[in-house]
């Protein structure tokens, strides 16, 4: 069923319920109001004709009857009986009454009493004169009652029933104006595609649900359209370097194919076909460890390090790379409790993610001195990495994540532009942060910050 015909029958099933539920109130009120005060005249009809029952005067008598016949509404069919009580549950019977036993019984222990048989009500009353008990019965008709309910009751149904259709046309309205805008926004969507990821749907003002659908739509087309530009950008730059080393080495076969050739032509091919292989194979690993790496951990994080065996372990790599770097690892801050310094984690992945960050400041300050600082509390561990290097541009820093981006100061140093996009998304892998602070010819800071309470060790045995 769809949602406009739910909201339709939903809007009339509360509205039948709520009306059935105010008719039944409506009626059960009216009833008890009715009912209380025809029970009401029926005790002033009972004090009155045990009034006249006492006089013996001839003339109180008539005026009392007088009174009851003009100063008071008429009863249909109204009937009184006066029977004499003799003991403490005796009392005259009067054979024109046929009345259950328990209404005697509880006119004689409360006082009063009454029943209801068909609209004839009775009422009973106990009254005492010179010692000598009297219970006054009172019976009438209250057919206007009847008639009252019955119309209430006509009232109730057809107003109901008229309600009912309005409630549908309601119905039909409120299903319209809350589906309309979400069918428009389903109808907008459908016409995007990944061939125009460009387009988006009109801004709806206000700060209702609907607003907040079609912003959320409109956030998750700019990731989209993003997503696809990376995707396309990574796709060009990654065949434009791969095919460079692969056009050099047949280039290179071909040359040396033409013709017979000296020794050490041979020699100086076959080492330029290397190099060009071994740049080969690091651009295929690089771009094999950036895409195997993704934003969810839960299968990766399998080990359990110090934070400071990983940056020693990093700094022994960098040696070999770089045998005259100036790496100074400062460990002097980090705690006696080894607990602060243990971080759940892709033990390659997190040193390879060190060790290119490393790397860049080894490499873009000229094996100038780097620092990196180590600390460590209950809440977090901190790394931060410090070169005196060529820096970065400030219109560099927002495209630094990007794969094979170079910057144009960086861009005469060897590299592939993968070192820092593979760095990141291994921290972020691990729930931590990166931030980069630099000044062009000053050097470069980056900090690297893992938060205890956002490390993720599912994985690991307790």
């Amino acid at each position: 069923m769809q949602i406009r015909k739910k909201i339709t029958v939903t809007y009339i099933a509360l509205s039948c319920f709520s009306t059935l539920l105010l008719s039944a109130v409506i009626f059960f009120l009216f009833k008890q109001n009715n009912e209380y005060y025809f029970l009401k005249r029926l005790q002033d009809r009972a004090k009155i004709a045990s009034s006249i029952y006492y006089q013996n005067d001839p003339l109180k008598t008539r005026y009392f009857q007088e009174f009851k016949k003009e100063g008071l509404e008429e009863l249909v069919e109204e009937k009184d009986y006066v029977l004499k009580v003799n003991g403490e549950n005796t009392f005259e019977y009067n054979t024109d009454l046929h009345l259950p036993p328990d209404f005697y019984a509880e006119i004689m222990k409360t006082g009063s009493s009454w029943i209801e048989e068909d609209y004839r009500y009775y009422y009973g009353q106990i009254f005492k004169e010179s010692g000598q008990k009297y219970m006054v019965i009172v019976t009438a008709k209250d057919r206007r009652g009847n008639t009252s309910a019955i119309y209430i009751v006509q009232i109730l149904v057809f107003g109901g029933m008229g309600f009912l259709i309005l409630a549908y046309f309601f119905g039909r309205f409120l299903a319209r104006r809350v589906i309309d805008p979400m069918a428009r926004i389903t109808k907008d969507v459908k016409r995007i595609s990944a061939s125009n990821l460009h387009n988006r749907l009109p801004d709806v003002e206000g700060n209702d649900e609907i607003s907040d659908l079609t912003k959320t739509f409109n956030d998750m087309l700019d990731r989209l359209e993003t997503s696809f530009e990376i995707q396309a950008n990574f796709i060009n730059n990654a065949s434009h370097e791969l095919k460079t080393p692969i056009t050099t080495i047949i280039a290179e076969t071909e040359i040396m194919l033409l013709k017979e050739r000296e020794i050490e032509e041979y020699v100086n091919s076959l080492e330029n076909i290397n190099r060009q292989a071994s740049k080969l194979g690091n651009l295929t690993e690089s771009l094999l460890k950036l895409t195997q790496t993704g934003y969810d951990g839960t299968k990766q994080v399998l080990d359990v390090a110090r934070m400071d065996e990983l940056l020693l372990e990093a700094k022994a790599s960098i040696d070999t790379l770089f045998p005259d770097n100036r790496v100074n690892i400062k460990l002097h801050n980090i705690p006696e409790d080894e607990s602060l310094l243990t971080i759940p984690c892709n033990r390659p992945l997190l040193e390879l993610a060190l060790n290119n960050i490393i790397s860049n400041g080894v490499k873009y300050s000229d094996n100038d001195e780097v620092f990196v600082t180590l600390s460590a509390d209950k809440s977090k561990i901190k790394i931060a990495i410090t070169d005196i290097g060529i820096g970065i541009p400030p219109e560099d820093i927002p495209y630094l994540y990007e794969p094979f981006f170079r910057g144009k100061i960086a861009s005469k140093y060897n590299g592939y532009g993968l070192g820092l996009p593979l760095a990141m998304k291994i921290i972020r892998m691990h729930n931590g942060e990166l931030q980069i602070q630099s000044e062009t010819g000053k050097g470069t800071v980056v900090n690297i910050t893992f938060h205890k309470n956002n490390i993720r060790n599912s994985n690991l045995k307790s």
